[in-house]
């Protein structure tokens, strides 16, 4: 196998994020605590991996590692467009949060995220809110901050 081979092997979505990659567009810290942006490995409700089989459904992003209450950082110069919810059970409202952003041309959702705000400009590094308490709605779990591309491909590369 060569590289041209190997590309044209992937999925259109696969290819796409590669070409984000290429692109140079990398994920800067998103949690205190977790500088390298550490994915979720398995917990006893799951493993964090973009793929990774839910009850009825898909995970369609990455979990990163990430305490209840730490510091969520913008990872790059970007825009807040909205909140986002992921959740319409009213049992999981503690966590019920986050927001839907764009940056460096990469549109991206982070959830379980109390934010300082829900639209306009934030540069790289600065706060964008802090991680909302994971272990009252999934005692046990691996505190995380989900990390959704708008296109639901794989952001794992742009790590």
């Amino acid at each position: 196998w060569n590289l041209y081979d190997y590309i044209i092997s992937l999925s259109v979505t696969e290819q796409t994020a590669m070409l984000g990659v290429c692109d140079g567009v990398t994920f800067g810290q998103l949690c205190s605590g977790n500088p390298t942006n550490r994915i979720r490995g398995s917990d006893k409700w799951g493993v964090g991996h973009h793929g990774a089989r839910r009850t009825g459904h898909t995970h369609n992003g990455v979990d990163i590692v990430c305490q209840d209450g730490a510091t969520v950082y913008a990872p790059f110069d970007l825009t807040i467009e909205r909140r986002a919810r992921p959740y319409t059970d009213p049992k999981k409202a503690a966590i019920n949060n986050g927001i839907l952003a764009r940056g460096q041309g990469v549109c991206f959702k982070l959830f379980y995220v109390a934010p300082v705000k829900v639209s306009g400009s934030v540069a790289a590094g600065q706060r964008l809110g802090v991680l909302l308490p994971m272990q009252q709605v999934y005692p046990g779990i691996t505190s995380h901050l989900h990390l959704e591309l708008c296109d639901q491909s794989d952001p794992t590369p742009y790590l």
